[in-house]
């Protein structure tokens, strides 16, 4: 398995953001779901390393994130839900800039290759200021999947993006799924039953379900993943 949590808890004062919870994940797509404050975006944000957890413990392809938290970050390629970026850059010189930061060999071939892949090949000349959020989110991917990362994790990814974009993007996810481990956070249950294997569903920093999406589903006696989010959250 790429990631391995035991009993991980943040507290931020008396608050329990997250209370032990435990999960494995291998290559593929897991949906992270869970209403708003139930704990998804901090447990990202340990296991790349931006915060640190009270208790517990994480390891992400071999390598405890407490003690070995660089080589963690080598093997993970992220985008936050913010998704930070430089405005003032050119798309293609920020990719380069953030080739260079990865120490990339090649960089030129490997940014022309993410540009590609991501649909940014016609905005590479462009500031990253003027394009539409759907582009901007576009770009937080393509660095993100710029080093080859064994483990992704996309805190809403397809947020901004139009229709057409949308497909584009969840059919990349799904793509990216079959030979690297994938953690999704969303909201839209559209996007889970597209391109997710497998959901873990969170709620008040505990998690309530883990399981295939056919399988919740057929336990719930549902057609859909929503009315089973909805029915667990809820409980």
């Amino acid at each position: 398995m790429s990631i391995r949590v035991e009993n991980l808890t943040k507290l931020y004062g008396k608050q329990r953001a997250i209370n032990s919870i435990t999960f494995e994940a291998g290559v593929g797509v897991l949906g992270f779901l869970g209403p708003n404050g139930a704990g998804k975006s901090t447990t990202m944000k340990i296991l790349t390393g931006y915060i640190p957890q009270t208790s517990g413990k994480a390891i992400v392809c071999g390598h405890d994130i407490t003690t070995d938290s660089l080589a963690v970050r080598k093997k993970i390629g992220y985008l936050p839900e913010n998704n930070p970026l430089y405005h003032g850059m050119y798309v293609k010189e920020f990719l380069s800039f953030i080739a260079g930061i990865h120490q990339l060999k090649n960089i030129k071939n490997r940014v022309q290759e993410v540009l590609d892949l991501t649909g940014l090949s016609l905005e590479q000349h462009k500031k990253i200021g003027a394009l539409s959020k759907g582009y901007k989110q576009r770009v937080g991917l393509a660095q993100a999947i710029l080093h080859d990362p064994e483990v992704l994790i996309l805190d809403e990814p397809t947020s901004g993006l139009d229709p057409n974009q949308l497909i584009e993007v969840r059919k990349l996810i799904k793509k990216l799924g079959e030979t690297k481990t994938v953690i999704l956070s969303t909201h839209i249950m559209q996007e889970v039953e597209a391109v997710c294997n497998r959901v873990i569903i969170i709620s008040r920093g505990q998690i309530v379900a883990d399981d295939t999406k056919e399988n919740l589903m057929r336990a719930h006696s549902e057609e859909s993943i929503e009315p089973v989010f909805v029915k667990l959250t809820n409980s």
